[in-house]
């Protein structure tokens, strides 16, 4: 087994094809089933050319081998997730399978027993590690290859058709969490894979689930993966950059990519907003001197600034700036908890304990988070509570800080425009009652009509825009939601002293920052740049 990964980019998601299949496949139908895998793969890469592909397989004889055997064909690196220890595991293996067992296990990018999902009985069976495994690969994959005859009726038990409805249905009983995937998030690719005097047709290919969806999910992968190749290598923060645990190092340098991904898209979500906030008010200020001071000339500004508006709007669609701001934190947010809570040695997953809001919302980030996670537990632990804990809770305060004094002033420029509409509105009533009585008789009072329209219109849209400016930023949302994290990390840490830092802390930890950065996609979502003249 290699120490460190070869074809898994460090700062990219890969996409996880797993695999599930027959024991027993007739040697006849092996050529045909070699090539409808192979296919199959290759239909995967070329929907995700900037994607690192891996398999994730069990091993077992017939048709893990064979998908295994494909796989080293095409170079895809295995993941494999074993049911119980390799010499148990093989025990009943032929000579042959064996051997190449031992073969696919010394080039994988790591080797482990499956964890368990379900509660063990008293005394668990083989048949019950073969199901942990299936669900397992199941849960863990963008992808199942499922070499299958089609039959149904052990889909209650460990095998093939148990491992379809894992990843189609959830058809597993968790006890902390709801199962992950369904057929909305993942795809199962049906090779058919005939058994004894059964029916002919060996390789033949359906697509079980959603296909669009998950086409979808393969899609935004594969997009989040060519703009972090795009930025080029971002370092890992400390203290995981030289860690001894490569799944660690890897989870790091994809955090520190989406953070950095998110921000860049930030710049340019405030960018926009800033833009057509100052096209707007520029929009105004020509129509009204078109309209008012008859200035006919500027009919040609007003095109102008329409265009401007349409060319920023067009951008912020066509760059998507908004969604990968929002969609990117949400990633980046849900991989840092990952981080801490694998570097305290915790086998708990972040995509198992979203909220189910988040998980419907953001199903690309779902599957991410499932690849990512995919890989031998942690073995080492370290105390979490000062970097974790206390620096997020230093962060939250320092961040409320800032986002009240941005909130402030926010508040104090939109104010002063306030006033300065109501002020111009208080001269142009005077003037109008001063010329009616008499006191102020101007040679043309349409000049200043005219000019005080001008003022009044242009600093009244000047307003409008500027507010929307700020409130499509959240700053008041903001600033609240960093206070009351700071309170709860504060709270955290106290706990965790008198508690320890034991598992179940970590994920209540865990769970409360994941509902928060649910919350913070929630309203975010409803921010995008948009045109209101």
């Amino acid at each position: 087994m290699r120490s460190e990964p070869t074809n898994l980019h460090p700062a990219k998601i890969p996409i996880v094809v797993g695999v599930t299949g027959h024991r027993q496949v007739r040697p006849a139908d092996e050529p045909a089933l070699m090539k409808a895998v192979t296919e199959a793969l290759l239909r995967i890469r070329s929907r995700a050319p900037h994607s690192p592909i891996c398999m994730l397989n069990s091993l077992a004889e017939g048709a893990d081998l064979l998908c295994a055997d494909a796989a080293k064909t095409l170079s895809i690196p295995l993941l494999v997730a074993l049911p119980t220890d390799a010499e148990t595991y093989t025990k009943h293996f032929s000579e042959a399978d064996r051997a190449r067992f031992r073969a696919h296990c010394a080039d994988a990018e790591t080797v482990f027993v499956a964890p368990a999902t379900e509660i063990a009985p008293e005394n668990p069976d083989t048949d019950f590690g073969y199901r942990q495994a299936g669900i397992y690969v199941a849960s863990h994959s963008h992808v199942l290859l499922a070499l299958w005859d089609g039959d149904d009726t052990k889909k209650d038990g460990c095998g093939t058709a148990a491992a379809v409805h894992f990843a189609l249905e959830g058809r597993y009983l968790s006890p902390d969490a709801l199962p992950t995937r369904d057929r909305s998030n993942e795809a199962v690719v049906h090779i058919l894979c005939p058994r004894g005097e059964q029916i002919e047709g060996a390789g033949t290919v359906c697509v079980l689930g959603d296909e669009k969806a998950v086409a979808e999910i393969l899609e935004r992968t594969d997009a989040f993966n060519r703009l972090s190749e795009k930025q080029g290598d971002v370092p890992a923060p400390e203290p995981f950059r030289e860690a001894d645990d490569p799944q660690l190092t890897r989870t790091a340098r994809l955090y520190a990519a989406a953070d950095a991904l998110s921000m860049a898209a930030a710049k340019t979500f405030r960018r926009v907003l800033a833009l057509l906030a100052l096209v707007g008010t520029a929009l105004t200020i020509a129509f009204l001197l078109y309209d008012e001071a008859e200035l006919h000339w500027l009919i040609g500004a007003v095109g102008a600034m329409l265009l401007c508006a349409v060319f920023i709007y067009r951008f912020a669609s066509r760059s998507d700036c908004h969604r990968r701001y929002v969609e990117c934190r949400v990633l980046a947010e849900c991989l840092r908890v990952q981080l801490f809570l694998r570097y305290a040695g915790s086998s708990a997953e972040v995509s198992s304990l979203l909220p189910l809001t988040q998980r419907a919302d953001t199903k690309w980030i779902l599957c991410a988070l499932c690849a990512v996670s995919a890989g031998a537990p942690p073995k080492a632990h370290h105390a979490i509570r000062g970097l974790w804990v206390e620096e997020q809770q230093r962060y939250h305060a320092r961040a409320a800080g800032k986002t009240a004094l941005r909130l402030k002033s926010s508040g104090r420029i939109v104010r002063v425009a306030l006033i300065g509409s109501a002020l111009v509105y208080v001269g142009v009533l005077l003037f109008e009652i001063l010329i009616a009585v008499g006191v102020f008789s101007p040679a043309d009072p349409n000049v200043w009509r005219t000019a005080l329209k001008i003022v009044l219109g242009t600093l009244s849209a000047g307003t409008l825009f500027i507010a929307n400016y700020y409130g499509k930023q959240s700053l008041s949302r903001k600033a609240s939601d960093h206070a009351k994290m700071a309170k709860y990390y504060r709270d955290m840490a106290a706990r965790l002293m008198a508690l320890g830092e034991t598992d179940a802390q970590l994920r209540l930890l865990a769970r409360e920052e994941l509902i928060e950065n649910g919350h913070w996609l929630a309203y975010q979502s409803d921010n995008a740049p948009d045109i209101v003249f």
